[in-house]
């Protein structure tokens, strides 16, 4: 494989309309991706998000129509769910506990920030905190984004998609996860005429300020 510096690596990338069903990632490309999504920053580093990586083809297929028709969804080597989750005073504790056991951090170190973030999220509403929870799934999306550009490993990023219908589907309810953002990723497919086109962008000098 040929391995592109970071300009070139976005350049190549698009967000690929037609996949080639044959062609597969192989479980180190998958796990990789995993590892991308598990390393990506988030807000106080409380990872609000999960990922669930959908290769079983049956579920694929029926995933189709609760994503609008769109034929990426089946013809992928796999789907990225990226997913959200509940966060709390307990889901906060937790995180420290971890906090404490990788880093041997002591407790009158952690207990400010854990008693600051319990009582930020207390004051919250729900419907706040799932905003929140989804802003950093759009920054874990736009990480592996990046990460299959690197690897030439194309992906097409998806809102379009019914989350109640996908989560009954995948079985989220059951694990207090909300679908949020769907990456189908794989290879392209030779006949994309979407690949061959020319990459539209404003100039630089219309979307970027030096101060």
């Amino acid at each position: 494989m040929t391995h592109l510096n970071s300009i070139e690596s976005l350049q190549w990338r698009y967000a690929t309309k037609k996949f080639d069903p044959e062609k597969k990632l192989d479980k180190e490309q998958l796990e990789l991706l995993a590892h991308a999504f598990n390393l990506t920053a988030t807000s106080y580093g409380l990872q609000p998000c999960r990922l669930v990586i959908v290769q079983d083809q049956e579920i694929k297929e029926k995933m189709v129509p609760h994503s609008y028709g769109q034929m990426q969804v089946k013809d992928s080597s796999a789907v990225l769910v990226l997913c959200t989750t509940a966060v709390d005073a307990s889901y906060v504790k937790e995180y420290f506990s971890i906090v404490k056991k990788e880093r041997g951090t002591p407790d009158e170190v952690l207990q400010p920030f854990q008693d600051f973030l319990t009582d930020t999220f207390s004051k919250k509403e729900v419907e706040e905190i799932e905003l929140w929870a989804k802003n950093q799934a759009y920054l874990i999306l736009g990480n592996l984004l990046t990460v299959c550009a690197q690897e030439q490993i194309d992906s097409c990023p998806m809102e379009g998609f019914v989350p109640d219908k996908i989560d009954d589907l995948l079985g989220l309810k059951e694990k207090s996860l909300k679908s949020t953002l769907l990456l189908p990723v794989g290879y392209r497919a030779t006949d994309d005429m979407m690949s061959q086109l020319k990459k539209v962008r404003r100039p630089e000098q219309e979307m970027i300020s030096y101060l």
